[in-house]
């Protein structure tokens, strides 16, 4: 990080939540949340052997250094996934206490003060650790999801990739389709999210999950596994904890917007197909 002090608080948000280590990877990657804004995740991708950092969508500049500071890491890249305020709106004040900064984000898309444009499939390196960017049009026509991988461990055992969803993706649902349709939805999931491993970690950008576990278990019942985990996510809460990271393979078994070829889901929808079911959830969902 630059030489420049923080002081004071007051610049920070109202969010309740503390940032935390949430998983380390393979050889030294770490992934640390730092909560902004009122519902916001920013997140700290650390290599923890040289203790440098990649920040993700760090909204609220000053308390995303501040926290790195507290963990006593340097920030040297900023990774973005789409050009809206509660994602890019810190990154101006990023590139002005760190003058040095690389600031990514989507060729397609109008991200603030980036200076490092990247197309579908390309691919960045930070020292040991690999991040692929994948183009997920629907929320914006930009946005990208940012997948990255550790080296493998010590002993050299495979390492779950994460993925940082931005708004394309939540726990238990996903971004509006405010620049997208239920086509361009579809791509995303059939397209992009379905090649990855099973075990990749969610790493999204809002704490929307209970609220979006609460519309999943309308759509298919008490019984479901929305159900199971809209009672795991409450407990959660309760306790001022984050609900992220979540596993893809879990979420197919309770994101109803990854289930748009189930007959419950479908059901419930009055719809045949999955372009039909994936349009009528979104429209569902905005009016929950």
């Amino acid at each position: 990080m630059s030489t420049h002090q923080l002081s004071g608080a007051s610049f920070f948000s109202p969010n309740k939540m503390e940032g935390c280590l949430l998983e380390e990877f393979g050889d030294g990657m770490q992934v640390h949340t730092v909560p902004v804004h009122t519902d916001n995740y920013s997140y700290l991708i650390v290599h923890a052997p040289t203790k440098e950092a990649m920040a993700v969508d760090p909204a609220e500049a000053e308390k995303v250094l501040a926290y790195a500071q507290k963990i006593g890491v340097s920030v040297k890249k900023v990774l973005t996934t789409h050009k809206h305020w509660d994602h890019a709106g810190g990154n101006a004040k990023m590139l002005e206490l760190i003058p040095d900064l690389e600031i990514v984000g989507g060729k397609l898309e109008q991200v603030t003060a980036c200076n490092r444009f990247v197309e579908d499939g390309e691919e960045l390196a930070f020292h040991s650790i690999k991040v692929k960017a994948l183009l997920a049009p629907c929320h914006t026509s930009g946005h990208v999801l940012f997948l990255v991988s550790a080296a493998k461990g010590e002993g050299g055992e495979e390492v779950p990739p994460a993925l940082f969803s931005g708004d394309t993706l939540f726990i238990g649902g996903c971004g509006r389709f405010f620049e997208g349709n239920a086509e361009l939805m579809m791509h995303v999931v059939d397209g992009v999210l379905s090649r990855l491993p099973d075990d990749t970690r969610i790493f999204c950008g809002h704490e929307y999950t209970k609220k979006n576990l609460q519309f999943a278990v309308m759509v298919e019942g008490e019984g479901s596994e929305a159900a199971k985990k809209l009672k795991w996510a409450e407990e959660k809460l309760e306790q001022n904890q984050p609900t992220v990271p979540s596993l893809l393979k879990e979420e197919r078994t309770f994101n109803v917007f990854l289930r748009i070829r189930e007959s419950s889901v479908q059901r419930a929808c009055g719809t045949s197909t999955a372009v039909e079911t994936m349009g009528k959830l979104r429209q569902l969902k905005d009016n929950f």
